[in-house]
């Protein structure tokens, strides 16, 4: 009885953090094949050499996108800073010959993972770099003693889909199935029944 109010409490707080979870995982927070992608509320700072009116600190909009003096609104939201260098040294160049332009991650905010179910301290946690699900769990405290601790799911959205990977937190303590302990990305929720 207790476990079917328990799930039916999980799936709610699950559908609660899959808009969020939607929105982190297309927009940014995570590491692709050329680098870190940029997401909302992450903070960059941009400069262009010898033009102190356009270096100045942005912060990535909910929408993915920035304003910037000259340009207007750009997409950064699922870019590489290096990405958005260009493209700001490209709409520059209608201005300013030959800019010198920096982009430079100031602070990440993008990178959400959520932490639900029987975890010590459950809730959003905004991480400034990579972890897998040993260390995601470390800072929620760990599994209370009611957790059912083979029975740990990854949920992450991919491609539009709901994905659910399985953990195995007894097998794992044991030295087993190690391959199991993944990087996690932006907006997974890791539920702990």
């Amino acid at each position: 009885m207790y476990m079917r109010i328990y799930f039916l409490i999980s799936v709610i707080l699950l559908m609660s953090f899959s808009a969020v979870s939607t929105a982190a995982s297309l927009a940014g927070g995570n590491v692709g094949p050329d680098g870190y992608l940029v997401g909302p509320e992450d903070t960059l700072d941009i400069s262009v050499w010898k033009e102190e009116d356009l270096s100045l600190s942005v912060l990535i909009r909910p929408d993915g996108k920035l304003s910037f003096p000259l340009i207007g609104d750009i997409q950064a939201g699922g870019k590489t800073p290096d990405q958005i260098r260009r493209e700001i040294t490209e709409w520059l160049r209608k201005y300013i010959p030959d800019p010198v332009v920096t982009v430079v991650v100031a602070k990440v905010a993008a990178l959400k993972i959520y932490m639900i179910g029987e975890v010590k301290k459950a809730g959003e946690y905004t991480v400034g770099r990579q972890m897998d699900v040993i260390q995601a769990l470390a800072l929620a405290g760990g599994l209370t003693a009611f957790a059912s601790e083979n029975d740990i799911k990854i949920l992450r959205r991919k491609n539009g889909k709901n994905i659910i990977i399985p953990f195995e937190y007894g097998a794992f303590k044991k030295g087993k199935k190690l391959e199991q302990n993944i990087l996690l990305r932006s907006g997974d929720v890791v539920l702990v029944p």
